[in-house]
């Protein structure tokens, strides 16, 4: 693997002058603009005949403006300025108009569009040409990187308790505020890159290098970013590399008019459950698209790093498709991972690495592939952090099938510290997979119908409401703290949301209901929702000023089965957790020195029940426990 990397680094200093020039590219390819007020236009289009481009400043006329053809399949237009301005003005929509080898015309946005609109009375997208006379400028710095990594997963559509598609500006003034007091360091946004299929959830991406426009301008997220640094929030895009959408009027699609272009031909280069297409990732212009791609996000944008969807269904050509993995090493090493993708990955973060060490990546991997998260220089893949993709299986497979006291807390311990040694994991309870329709978020599971008539303080805490506001408090805090090396939350999970998240479709005649976060839930004091806001708050605050998820990882001293208490100790803490469904402990031996309450799901303004006293301090005695020489009764 390190061999075929290191073979791909050398061909790109030999034949391209460096990783630097070769990943520069989206400063070349599609319609950029000169400084001189000229118009440099390049496309990679192998498969066609001959390359035109038309649009508004040349009354469409498919054949005025030809491409000259160059070598490898690439083709070139130079349009000098007209009276001193650009012959393309801002605004002007355009095509490149492909001759395919069977005569064809067909007309196509180009792989490297900035900007692309769809109007309400149509169908398709639309290629805009962008360039304001002033472009926004960044006035903030990038956050330095971060030792915790407190993760809220969003995304700008879905942020507001209205019925429709929200924008950058209101993610930039009503929700950075909101994730910056409930104490999270990082935003992780997803469907930025533009997809035609809103209910996609961003995962069938169709303009690669365009911020989609649903939201806003390109200006509008540039400041949405630029307003996050400012309250030292970093910013995350969660990049689709692992396929894309089938679409050819508007995406990458046949755009030569082969089969082949950007893709593997034939069965290879089709997803059987994703219904999308696959890289080439053996092919040198997909490489050159991908990696300035990731470059473009990062300096055009200012992005801080990137979350790599998708990446099992890239490691193996059996893309995860009826397989399970359990950790053999015959899984992962053999003719059936995909050498290439693999290469691609290392040579991203090599490049994102070199150019960028500031920023961060985060690999979506279910299968535990080994060494991902270890440098390339080891033969890694060179991702900063992985998702520990089975602890929110866990859960709700303990939630959905045991009865709480036959919880066991050895198997709970087990998932959340079954993780490879000196690669750092992304602990969650629950992400934006178990909100969607057909799935339940935690609180759904454990509340279920019951929320929608018992989360009013006006009414006596039912059973029901009670064991679910305080296992939702209790699950995601022993998931922070033990889970990993950083933790992540969807939007609107921190306090409970309510139902389920389906964005407007045929099947629920183009609804925007289920596709808002509530957050006015939190607001009103007269649910319970504001109890789960204010834990998972204060618990953020806690991690800030203990840093546990920069700490080693957890030494767990307890792990009682009839007595269900875990205890465990991290960054200088104690954390104990009894999960018995009805029995409480007095005088209760744990591994401690001196004790003093700092965060209690119990508390009065979590929505518990009051029973231990927070002025209490606890001294240790010469008493032997669970291999300590020191405990406490507690």
């Amino acid at each position: 693997r390190y061999s075929l990397f290191y073979n791909h680094l050398k061909n790109i200093e030999e034949s391209e002058g460096g990783l630097d020039k070769f990943t520069k590219s989206y400063k070349t390819f599609g319609v950029n603009q000169l400084a001189d007020g000229g118009i440099y236009c390049k496309e990679w289009a192998p498969g066609a005949e001959a390359v035109f481009l038309a649009g508004d400043f040349n009354g469409w006329d498919p054949f005025s403006h030809p491409y000259k053809k160059l070598e490898y399949g690439k083709w070139e237009l130079f349009m000098p300025p007209v009276d001193g301005h650009s012959p393309v003005p801002h605004g002007s929509k355009l095509k490149v108009v492909i001759r395919a080898q069977n005569g064809a015309l067909l007309y196509r946005i180009s792989p490297w569009a900035r900007y692309v609109v769809r109007d309400e009375d149509k169908v398709n997208y639309d290629w805009v040409h962008w360039n304001p006379p002033q472009s926004y400028i960044h006035k903030n710095p990038s956050p330095k990187r971060l030792k915790s990594l407190r993760i809220y997963e969003s995304h700008v559509g879905i942020a507001s308790p209205e019925g429709k598609v929200a924008s950058y500006k209101n993610f930039t003034y009503n929700v950075l505020p909101r994730i910056k007091d409930l104490g999270y360091n990082c935003v992780q946004l997803m469907a930025i890159m533009e997809h035609a299929y809103y209910a996609s959830f961003g995962y069938q991406v169709t303009s690669f290098f365009a911020a989609s426009s649903r939201y806003g301008t390109p200006d509008d997220l540039k400041e949405m970013i630029d307003v996050a640094h400012s309250m030292g929030i970093t910013v995350l895009l969660d990049v689709v590399h692992s396929h894309a959408s089938k679409n050819s009027e508007d995406g990458l699609n046949q755009f030569d008019g082969t089969d082949s272009c950007f893709f593997h031909s034939g069965y290879r280069g089709n997803h059987q459950l994703w219904d999308s297409r696959l890289f080439d990732y053996a092919n040198w212009e997909v490489l050159r698209f991908l990696l300035s791609n990731l470059r473009m996000w990062i300096e055009d944008y200012r992005f801080d790093g990137f979350r790599f969807d998708g990446v099992t269904s890239m490691l193996y050509h059996h893309h995860g498709i009826g397989t399970g993995f359990s950790g053999d090493y015959n899984e992962y090493f053999g003719l059936h991972v995909d050498e290439d993708a693999l290469c691609y990955l290392m040579l991203a973060n090599h490049m994102i690495n070199t150019l960028h060490p500031e920023c961060i990546t985060i690999a979506e991997d279910v299968s535990g592939m080994p060494a991902l998260c270890r440098p390339v220089a080891e033969g890694g893949g060179g991702f900063d952090y992985r998702l520990a993709m089975a602890i929110p299986d866990k859960w709700i497979q303990i939630i959905k099938e045991l009865k709480d006291e036959d919880w066991n807390m050895g198997n709970i311990v087990h998932t959340l510290t079954n993780r490879r040694c000196e690669e750092k994991y992304i602990a969650y309870a629950e992400s934006h997979d178990q909100a969607l329709v057909g799935d339940k978020t935690l609180a759904f599971h454990l509340m279920d119908a019951e929320m929608y008539t018992n989360m009013s303080v006006l009414i006596p805490l039912t059973p029901v409401i009670d064991r679910g506001i305080q296992l939702h408090k209790m699950i995601r805090l022993i998931t922070h703290a033990l889970g990993g090396e950083s933790y992540l939350n969807f939007m609107g999970n921190e306090f409970g949301h309510p139902e389920w998240l389906d964005f407007p479709r045929i099947g629920n005649n183009e609804s925007y209901h289920y596709a808002r976060r509530q957050f006015n839930l939190t607001e009103d004091d007269l649910l319970r929702y504001k109890f789960l806001n204010a834990f998972d708050r204060d618990m953020n605050k806690l991690e800030e000023r203990f840093g546990w998820l920069a700490s080693p990882q957890a030494y767990v001293s307890e792990k009682h089965e009839s007595n269900k208490v875990i205890a465990f100790e991290r960054a200088g803490l104690i954390f104990i957790f009894n999960f018995h469904p009805y029995q409480s402990y007095v005088d209760y031996r744990v591994v401690a020195f001196k004790y003093k309450i700092l965060l209690d799901s119990d508390a009065g303004e979590y929505g518990g029940h009051q029973r231990l006293d927070h002025n209490t301090e606890y001294f240790s005695e010469e008493y032997p426990h669970n291999y300590r020489p020191n405990s406490i009764m507690v």
